[in-house]
């Protein structure tokens, strides 16, 4: 069966999202397609396009290296949250789909009863998912597609601690949901870009070793499976 350059694409970036690669490590075609069951097409396919987004970098002598980014290019990242976020929501008002609703609706209800309860790493997948979902409202391919990878990067560069009052944080998100529902773009673009600014304090800075500088590989925290990427 032909695995898709996307499908590799995506395990890669996941596993150097995850740390798995070494900011500044190679990445060698032989290695990867031999770690992902692949042939070397779509890894060079794979290498191509994360070099586009900023994940990878080609060096002379060296090759495909894992793109080494500096504190500067990370705080860039949060203001260009700060800015595109909002935007979004207020693309969202203007352009969601029932559909849309339907599913953020529902991650603020699992969100909300999370919170109460307890339980960070829910809490975590599910604000991912809200947030996705807000991006795909906008009906904007190219506006999705950027704060998609906005969000990698951000989860590549920093290690997020849980919002100090969850509850509260939810009901931002459900505010945010009420104001797209009723098409109010400048409410939703208002709450969305409060919300955003008190989420950045809980970002800090990764930067730090720790792996194998043999190789600069770690242990894979996902299974290199590629029946179970999603696409």
């Amino acid at each position: 069966m032909r695995i898709p350059a996307h499908s590799v694409c995506t395990a890669i970036r996941d596993d150097i999202v995850a740390g798995v690669y070494e900011r500044g490590s190679r990445l060698t075609e032989e290695l990867l397609a031999r770690r992902y069951g692949v042939s070397r097409v779509p890894v060079r396919e794979a290498l191509r396009t994360l070099e586009a987004e900023g994940f990878v970098v080609t060096r002379r002598h060296a090759g495909a290296c894992v793109a080494e980014p500096t504190e500067q290019e990370a705080a860039d990242l949060l203001e260009m949250r700060l800015l595109l976020e909002p935007l979004g929501a207020s693309r969202a008002a203007q352009r969601r789909t029932e559909a849309h609703l339907k599913v953020l609706r529902g991650l603020v209800r699992l969100g909300q009863e999370r919170a109460r309860r307890g339980g960070s790493e829910d809490l975590r997948s599910l604000g991912g998912w809200f947030h996705e979902t807000l991006a795909q409202a906008t009906g904007s391919h190219a506006l999705t597609s950027t704060l998609t990878q906005l969000r990698h990067k951000i989860a590549w560069m920093y290690a997020v601690d849980a919002p100090a009052n969850p509850v509260e944080s939810w009901a931002e998100h459900g505010a945010i949901v009420d104001a797209v529902t009723r098409g109010d773009s400048e409410r939703a673009r208002a709450i969305t870009a409060l919300h955003t600014e008190r989420s950045t304090v809980s970002h800090r800075l990764r930067f730090s070793g720790g792996a194998d500088r043999a190789n600069g590989v770690r242990t894979s925290q996902h299974p290199v499976n590629m029946t179970g990427l999603r696409h």
